[in-house]
């Protein structure tokens, strides 16, 4: 039998509750030692998902010997001391995106892995979703032909609040790091490293960007349209425009839902992938998975990719000024 592989969170905010959840459904998979800094809500986190061991320190959780692999889920400004944490005691890290706050945070966390020999991936969901792989297929395959143009926007509006993470341009908040990320995410995915990119920007009082627009460029007049706000609603799609038809991932493309495929003739169709859970358990089968077969690196959510990524993201803040 595969080796049960026992997972440590740090970071105990909402989107590890949502992890948590679905990890509980993973098979070979058990929730064994959460941290926080504040012992009670350590404790109310770990008596709600079953977890053994509670902490009130991050350091405590990395020296504890019985933990495999650690989902990070701090505020993005933390993900680089906290990943060299962990990996420096052994242990395998999934870290919530962006990986780090720019590339050079990212090398040294590669570098750190590499030198320990332990696996590392950034935490990009929505690879991993069944909507998402059936989509890359598609495309790679060309059921409608070559891409023409995509289209991918992330927003909603939010009060502006100094208060929150959300708005916290030193843990970088604002727009781009926090949702930009995944139009960035569909056009590098689907479509590669751009010949160029064109963005601008706005800003709220306190400098973190309240919207970004960026222009993808990749030659032969096909091009990617990608936005994020936090000051506007938008339909958070993703569309590929091909040379037979459409292919659009439907409203908050970036987590579970549907696809709608749009020959040129013929009927439009709708696909349903009957998600049961909120979408975590797909990233977390993969990287228990490879865990249990003692890889040190992603075959989906490569290396290289988060390194593209990542450098993506701080050439946009460039042409846009954003310093953090």
């Amino acid at each position: 039998m595969a080796k049960t592989i026992h997972w440590g969170i740090i970071g105990l905010g909402n989107i590890a509750h949502k992890f948590a959840t679905d990890l509980l459904t993973v098979e070979g998979a058990k929730l064994y030692a959460v941290a926080s800094r504040n012992q009670e809500k350590a404790d109310t986190f770990a008596n709600k998902y079953k977890a053994p061991k509670a902490y009130d320190t991050y350091e405590a959780l990395a020296k504890d010997p019985n933990i495999d692999a650690v989902y990070i889920a701090t505020p993005h400004a933390l993900h680089h001391e906290n990943t060299i944490l962990c990996l420096e005691h052994g242990i395998a890290v999934l870290c919530e995106k962006p990986f780090a706050m720019n590339a050079d945070e990212v090398e040294k966390m590669i570098a750190k892995a590499k030198e320990k020999n332990v696996l590392l991936m950034e935490a990009l969901w929505t690879y991993f979703l069944p909507h998402y792989q059936y989509v890359l297929k598609a495309l790679k395959s060309e059921t409608y032909g070559k891409v023409l143009k995509l289209e991918a926007d992330f927003g909603f509006n939010r009060p502006f609040d100094d208060t929150s993470r959300l708005f916290n341009k030193a843990l970088g908040g604002g727009s781009l790091l926090d949702i930009g990320i995944y139009p960035i995410f569909a056009a590098l995915s689907t479509l590669g490293k751009p010949n160029t990119i064109e963005a601008e920007a706005t800003y709220f009082e306190n400098g973190a960007d309240s919207s970004c627009h960026m222009v993808f460029d990749y030659g032969k007049d096909v091009k990617a349209n990608l936005k994020s706000t936090l000051i506007e609603d938008t339909a958070t799609e993703a569309i590929f425009y091909c040379e037979r038809g459409t292919i659009k991932i439907n409203t908050m493309f970036h987590m579970p839902t549907t696809v709608t495929l749009i020959p040129k003739t013929g009927t439009a169709e709708t696909i349903d992938f009957n998600y049961k859970t909120i979408g975590y358990n797909y990233e977390a089968i993969h990287f228990t998975k490879l865990l249990q077969e003692r890889k040190t690196e992603s075959d989906v959510m490569t290396i290289e990719f988060s390194r593209q990524l990542i450098k993506t993201l701080d050439q946009v803040r460039n042409l846009i000024n954003l310093e953090y």
